[in-house]
């Protein structure tokens, strides 16, 4: 593996990981900034999201459903766990990743599924083109999926 490609994984990782981070935390326009300025976000039997602003846009109710608390009182959080991310694609230009996913909130598990990305360099950052986002499932009463 030539050094180029280690860095690209790392920083690949690291934007995977912004990503969920900021949108744990309610941050959706610093979510917005792990895709390109031109960035589609693509929710299976959705409308895609293309650009920023219509990525927080489409993201700003769900956060905050997600993070509303429960009925019984307790503090309303969203957690996503990413794993077994692999590079399907990997050159100096552009990678394509698939990874799979679970969201959890107060109430237990609510939406996994799966990631599939195609991410690019911009300046020092490997930013998302693409993020297709599959669904597999869900709990019944889900405010996020």
């Amino acid at each position: 593996m030539e050094s180029w490609e280690q860095v690209a994984r790392e920083l690949i990782r690291d934007t995977v990981a912004a990503y969920t981070h900021s949108g744990d935390r309610g941050q959706v326009a610093r979510l917005a900034e792990c895709f390109t300025a031109d960035g589609v976000l693509e929710i299976k039997g959705r409308e895609p999201a293309e650009g920023r602003g219509a990525i927080v846009a489409m993201l700003t109710g769900a956060v905050e459903r997600g993070s509303a608390a429960p009925a019984d009182g307790r503090p309303g959080f969203v957690r996503h766990f990413v794993t077994n991310l692999r590079f399907d694609e990997l050159t100096p230009q552009r990678a394509r990743t698939s990874a799979y996913f679970l969201v959890l909130t107060a109430d237990g598990p609510d939406h996994w599924g799966r990631y599939r990305d195609v991410l690019v360099p911009v300046g020092e950052r490997w930013l998302i083109a693409h993020r297709l986002v599959g669904v597999d499932a869900a709990a019944e009463v889900s405010p996020l999926a």
